[in-house]
């Protein structure tokens, strides 16, 4: 198909084409649609699991950053009212407007599927996770590397910044590990497919803005100890307070941020959040 389009894999987008029909089934019982659902599909390709899509579900958005492809996918379901093609980069395109404009029919929900180039991987899953879209789940492919990471456990080496952000909204789930022989061209690494089953940030985070700043401190530095880590980083909270804080939180402070569970980071900036640094005044004109 490639060839009769006078198209090929463009590495600069990350493009690596699924070709396996058992891989695209496990995508779609993944995301329990339901023919009220409207699913966002990001990085579309040449349609395959669109047109599984198109069949399935009461609207399908399929953002797709390649001019090429989108000419052929216009031309592949121009007789599928249901599907809406955006010609667009998924990390720019504004998704909240999206799915005001194509909601779900009542019983239904939002969804998103997506085959993710592996280098915008993490700052699209943040955007998903933060903007607080209307979203109840998420299938996503990613590099079975990162899919470690979303599901780590704390004092594990594939614990980091990215597990707490992602558990923190989402209960991540592997479905399939997947060769590279299920896409063309195949990439250099193992990939996985990931369920995300969203959820609301919990009420006792306070600012998610704050609370993301702590869990960055925390892991800046992994070999310092989280106090430390949080007295020399460049937090927006007091850093003579952070001992009394750590105390009130009931975490020691010797222990490094790796260790720290979830819930252990959301209370730590629960506290830390009454020492909140005051705005700096600038003095320019």
């Amino acid at each position: 198909m490639l060839r009769h389009l006078g198209l090929a894999p463009r590495k600069g987008l990350g493009q690596n084409f699924l070709v396996d029909r058992n891989i695209v089934a496990k995508i779609l019982e993944a995301a329990a649609l339901s023919a009220a659902d409207t699913v966002l599909e990001i990085g579309p390709g040449l349609g395959v699991l669109t047109w599984e899509l198109a069949q399935a579900v009461r609207s399908v958005m399929a953002v797709e950053l390649d001019t090429g492809l989108v000419g052929w996918l216009g031309q592949l379901f121009a007789g599928q009212p249901n599907v809406h093609l955006v010609h667009g980069d998924a990390l720019s395109v504004d998704l909240a407007d999206l799915l005001a404009a194509h909601p779900p029919a009542p019983g239904g929900s939002a969804k998103v599927l997506a085959n993710l180039p592996y280098y915008i991987t993490t700052p699209l899953l943040m955007r998903l996770l933060e903007e607080e879209l209307p979203i109840s789940l998420a299938v996503v492919m990613v590099q079975k590397e990162v899919a470690r990471r979303l599901l780590a456990r704390p004092g594990t080496k594939d614990y980091g910044a990215l597990s707490v952000a992602v558990q923190l909204r989402a209960q991540p789930e592997i479905v399939a590990t997947v060769p590279p022989g299920v896409f063309f061209p195949p990439p250099e690494v193992e990939s996985a497919v990931v369920r995300l089953a969203l959820r609301p940030l919990p009420q006792d985070a306070g600012d998610a803005a704050f609370l993301a700043a702590v869990v960055r401190a925390a892991f800046a530095q992994r070999r310092k100890t989280l106090r430390n880590a949080l007295q020399s980083g460049t937090g927006p909270w007091d850093k003579a307070a952070v001992p009394a804080a750590l105390a009130e939180a009931g975490i020691d402070g010797g222990r490094r941020g790796e260790t720290l569970s979830v819930a252990e980071f959301v209370r730590l900036s629960a506290v830390l959040q009454r020492f909140r640094r005051p705005p700096e005044i600038s003095n320019n004109p």
